[in-house]
């Protein structure tokens, strides 16, 4: 969800190119990228422009197994890359940001089999964005349960104690900043 402009879809089906993958995103436009990028790959997936906080326009009914969820997000961790970011965020655009990534994680959540997996993704180092909104996806998710992450990348962070998922942050000659956490539903 929200896979433009398919960089991470791509890198799946070249990991798993058995996979059968539905990537959608709301932008038509990003979206043509997401298929510009598969093909250069010579992999396939079904592409879908649609809200991923709306997946009643779209799904088809069909339980997913997995769900990788690239919410989108503040971009703090890929500042080093696109300093202009200082400038173009603003106070009020993170209370939006994070109402929007909990809107579409609770609406993908219902999409996945029990049993099944969910990544939750951003390219942020804001805590609101990561920690703070994966301990509140617990909170409304009694079906939730944070997995593991046996890497040896990144920071855990914790909420109150609870392990919440991993971030990564932003090294000024190596890589953006990301935070990965990795949901499984019972």
């Amino acid at each position: 969800a929200c896979s433009a402009p398919g960089g991470k879809t791509l890198a799946m089906l070249q990991h798993q190119p058995e996979a059968v993958v539905t990537a959608v995103d709301i932008d038509t436009a990003r979206m043509a990228r997401v298929q510009e990028n598969l093909e250069r790959g010579y992999v396939f997936a079904h592409l879908i422009v649609g809200d991923a906080g709306a997946p009643e326009a779209w799904w088809d009914g069909e339980p997913f197994d997995r769900i990788l969820a690239d919410v989108p997000c503040s971009a703090t961790g890929v500042i080093r890359r696109h300093p202009d970011i200082k400038r173009l965020r603003r106070p009020e655009d993170f209370p939006v940001l994070v109402a929007r990534q909990a809107a579409i994680v609770d609406a993908l959540w219902l999409l996945l089999k029990p049993g099944g997996r969910m990544v939750y993704a951003t390219c942020s180092i804001l805590e609101q964005e990561n920690a703070a909104q994966m301990a509140a996806f617990l909170q409304r998710h009694a079906d939730a349960r944070l997995l593991p992450m046996p890497v040896d990348w990144g920071e855990p962070r914790t909420v109150d104690t609870r392990f919440v998922g991993r971030q990564v942050f932003p090294e000024p000659e190596g890589h953006d900043g990301f935070f990965y956490a990795v949901l499984a539903k019972t």
